[in-house]
């Protein structure tokens, strides 16, 4: 499926005169690049469609681990796109998408919703389209990593003092600190100010403890 230049969401930095369709991710074209897009466009990795295809057919395109099938397959936020080096999309202070190099095999999601399950299991529906099931207590709006067979491997909660990153609305792409939840809106801390996000589905993920923080 194509869509017009003119319709490709304003998040992914591609020029706005040329061809006159580009490809559009499968799945999510909202929150997505699609892997031409990813490769050719914003790594330049490859010059045209045909060479992008060509890495794909040598499997050496991966996303989160698994190998990419389709040029149009979707690079959700945060995930891991494996091609000469590893990389994972995130956001610029534009709120532009944006790769950066990055050699962890753990990707992180943002808990949108929960659900329990069977026998006190709960089944956690992450910012980028994955479910998985899950024991421990973790809450919606809460963080989690995730390796490439998902599983969890670090919980961070949704509170107070903790540095998170804004992926959604005025201030996407900028980073801070939560200084206030106060239901469903949270004060977070910036630079140079404070600003009200909401908190809702993906308006905000955790992005590191704060004593992790270097």
């Amino acid at each position: 499926m194509h869509q017009t230049r003119s319709e490709v969401n304003k998040k992914i930095p591609i020029r706005r005169k040329g061809t006159k369709y580009v490809a559009s991710s499968k799945m999510d074209r909202i929150n997505s690049v699609p892997v031409v897009i990813a490769v050719r466009d914003m790594l330049k990795l490859a010059r045209t469609l045909k060479e992008v295809e060509k890495m794909i057919h040598q499997k050496l395109l991966k996303i989160n681990g698994q190998l990419v099938k389709d040029h149009r397959y979707s690079v959700r936020l945060f995930n891991i796109l494996q091609a000469d080096k590893h990389y994972k999309l995130t956001l610029n202070n534009l709120g532009k998408f944006a790769f950066e190099e990055d050699n962890s095999k753990e990707r992180l999601c943002k808990v949108i919703n929960k659900t329990l399950y069977k026998k006190g299991q709960l089944q956690l529906n992450l910012h980028e389209g994955t479910n998985i099931l899950s024991k421990e207590k973790i809450n919606v709006d809460d963080s989690v990593y995730i390796d490439f067979s998902t599983k969890i491997k670090k919980h961070v909660a949704f509170e107070k003092g903790k540095k998170c990153f804004i992926i959604s609305g005025k201030y996407s792409g900028h980073h801070g600190t939560i200084k206030e939840v106060l239901g469903k809106t949270a004060e977070i801390a910036l630079d140079d100010k404070s600003v009200k996000v909401l908190t809702k589905r993906s308006a905000v993920v955790i992005w590191k403890n704060k004593q992790n923080q270097q």
